[in-house]
């Protein structure tokens, strides 16, 4: 049942969606207690006096600071709340944002409160994969309970199936990842915004202020920074306005954003409606016009975007709760596949050392089976029928699982998608994976982990997608956009920037969400959280999470151990390659067993930044990522 909220217009944005909460609530609670005819009563009952709430006072309703608290009122007050942590903890990617959220964490601020500050912050001084100008997941829990928040990017309205492709149907290089028309509507703004609104302490404005303090009086840029900014420069090559904006930027030399920091105080004053409609609207809508004046996103593209509240995937493993990503993720359906294919394999994984030969061998033969179902079945649930629950079920693991070679590779042509002959169910039959043209992997996306003395927990990913996005800047505002446009399979069965092949159920749609492989994770045990982690990486992101979650799990290692370890990756294609990265590399006897057995190995320069906060008792341990410059910081 649909109700539509009657309210006038002229109600603040923030009292506009109390009552849009309060009917969406009703409706739910009806819906879960009631039969279908006391359901309408009861749900329509609520709205009418939702309504009738907001117009009968419309002062009230019309004041942001009043709408803020009756929010809070709602919810349980935190400080009166016996704290469960004896501190609470960041894990970030760089040291402005573990700032950030130490001081609104300071200020009475919770781990939500914490986590916008973070994203805003993280959009001014760590501009190659921090954002206002993308999107991205966020895993939360509060209270003890799970939510899922997608304010991933969004095709925009104009968008057509074939529009990277040339007269011949071949896909044109680089079309859908420099320039305009690689920028998919952004999320971030509306994610923040949501996010913060349901579950936050603090005033919206106080939330953004760290960051417009930081676009204002500037930062001081490091070697690694600018390391990426020249290495994006040449990709660009002159292409964008990106040198206009980012070209002065210098190791050790303060950095001021101004034009960034008027939008970032139109946010903070106007919440969503400040980017999405409006001067930041209007300059988004004008950088991308097209050479014969068509707009390449819209008002109707910016005005009608919503992040949406989705029903994270629960899983049950090894005593833990795994709540993560679903879809347009493929990375926690990746990531529970992988976890329980690995525990039916017990028995072949006893007494193989870790990072052996036979150990990489049989991990990789799960990944095969994942990346075959991930081609085949996943994409944005809005538009394609996802086979979630099959696709994560205990009796179809088993199956899979049972496939794995567990002494030699298997041959690629015979990994097909696992959900053959259920087309009565609306699964797709198999389509046959095609070799995807060569892509190397490029470093991409951040994740911050966020948990608060009263245990509440935030797993953030966001992103650009390649560093520093499509290299546009909005002009007259600062602010990077996306190259997500590049995330569709732009031809199903061709590669991506990271490698990886899409069929039918992530082609190119208006309005539709790109997949994605952001996963970020929380896990509990007994009802309290145990570990929050996440990492930039595209493809590579799930199958990161999965060795740092198994060391210490499987291998009982200390958490900063886990994170430093080695890291590999497959996808199925191409066949039988294995990645590895330089900070922890596959060489010597190992390399050798390794293309013994008929693999080829691979170098990439990048294997993800995982940021991880570990609950040992009542106590939280933050670890960054020794491969990036993030920060890891206990709060007292």
């Amino acid at each position: 049942m649909r109700i539509k909220l009657i309210a006038s217009n002229a109600l603040h944005p923030p009292a506009r969606a109390i009552a849009r909460g309060a009917i969406d609530a009703a409706a739910h609670v009806a819906t879960a207690t009631a039969t279908a005819r006391a359901t309408v009563t009861a749900a329509t009952a609520a709205a009418i006096a939702a309504v009738f709430l907001l117009t009968a006072f419309p002062a009230e309703a019309r004041a942001p600071a009043q709408t803020q608290q009756t929010r809070q009122s709602q919810q349980p007050r935190q400080s009166q709340q016996r704290p469960l942590l004896s501190a609470a903890a960041v894990a970030v990617a760089d040291r402005y944002g573990a700032d950030a959220a130490q001081r609104i964490l300071a200020e009475g601020g919770n781990a939500v409160d914490a986590a916008a500050a973070i994203a805003f912050t993280l959009a001014v001084t760590y501009p190659e994969a921090g954002n206002i100008g993308g999107g991205g997941f966020m895993t939360l829990v509060v209270h003890g309970k799970p939510y899922f928040l997608d304010y991933r990017e969004r095709a925009p309205l104009a968008a057509q199936r074939t529009m990277y492709l040339d007269a011949q149907g071949e896909v044109i290089a680089k079309k859908s990842r420099v320039g305009p028309l690689a920028a998919g509507v952004p999320g971030t703004v509306a994610g923040m915004w949501q996010a913060q609104r349901r579950f936050g302490r603090l005033p919206w404005k106080q939330v953004l202020a760290p960051a417009i303090g930081y676009a204002r009086a500037g930062f001081v840029p490091d070697a690694l920074l600018i390391q990426r900014r020249d290495a994006f420069q040449k990709q660009f090559d002159g292409q964008t306005n990106f040198d206009a904006y980012f070209g002065a930027m210098k190791v050790g030399v303060n950095f001021k954003q101004p034009e960034l920091a008027h939008v970032l105080e139109r946010i903070a004053r106007d919440g969503e409606r400040g980017f999405y409609r409006g001067e930041t609207a209007q300059s988004i809508i004008a950088t991308l016009r097209s050479s014969d004046d068509r707009d390449l996103i819209t008002a109707a593209d910016l005005s009608q975007y919503k992040a949406v509240w989705r029903a994270p995937i629960e899983a049950q493993w090894k005593g833990y709760r795994v709540i993560t990503a679903p879809p347009p993720s493929s990375g926690g359906v990746g990531l529970v596949q992988m976890l329980k294919m690995k525990a039916d394999l017990a028995p072949q994984f006893e007494g193989v050392p870790l990072n052996s030969a036979r150990y990489i061998h049989r991990i990789a033969e799960i990944e095969k089976r994942v990346f075959a179902d991930r081609a085949q079945y996943l994409g944005d649930p809005d538009f394609y029928p996802v086979p979630l629950a099959l696709l994560i079920d205990e009796a179809y693991l088993q199956k899979r699982a049972a496939e794995v070679n567990p002494d030699t590779p298997s041959d690629v042509a015979r990994v097909q998608p696992g959900l053959a002959g259920l087309a009565g169910l609306g699964v797709a039959p198999p389509q046959g994976l095609p070799r995807p043209a060569s892509a190397q992997e490029k470093p991409q996306t951040t994740h911050f982990s966020v948990v608060d003395q009263w245990g509440n927990a935030v797993a953030n990913t966001y992103t650009l997608n390649g560093y520093f996005g499509a290299g546009v800047v909005v002009k007259g505002a600062g602010f990077l956009l996306n190259n997500e446009m590049d995330d569709f399979s732009a031809k199903p069965g061709v590669a991506n920037m990271f490698g990886v092949v899409g069929n039918e159920a992530n082609a190119i749609a208006p309005g539709k969400r790109p997949l994605s492989s952001m996963a970020p994770t929380i896990l509990t045990r007994d009802g309290k959280v145990a570990l929050v982690i996440g990492t930039p990486g595209g493809s590579r992101i799930f199958t990161t999470i999965f060795q740092v979650i198994t060391n210490v799990a499987d291998f009982h290692m200390p958490l900063a151990d886990a994170v430093a370890a080695m890291r590999f990756h497959h996808q199925l294609l191409p066949p039988n390659t294995l990645f590895w990265e330089p900070y922890q590399p596959i060489d010597g006897e190992l390399a050798k067993a390794l293309q013994a057995q008929g693999y080829v190995l691979h170098q990439q320069g990048f294997n993800g930044d995982v940021q991880a906060i570990q609950i040992n008792g009542n106590r939280p341990e933050p670890v960054t990522d020794p491969r990036g410059r993030g920060v890891a910081r206990l709060m007292r």
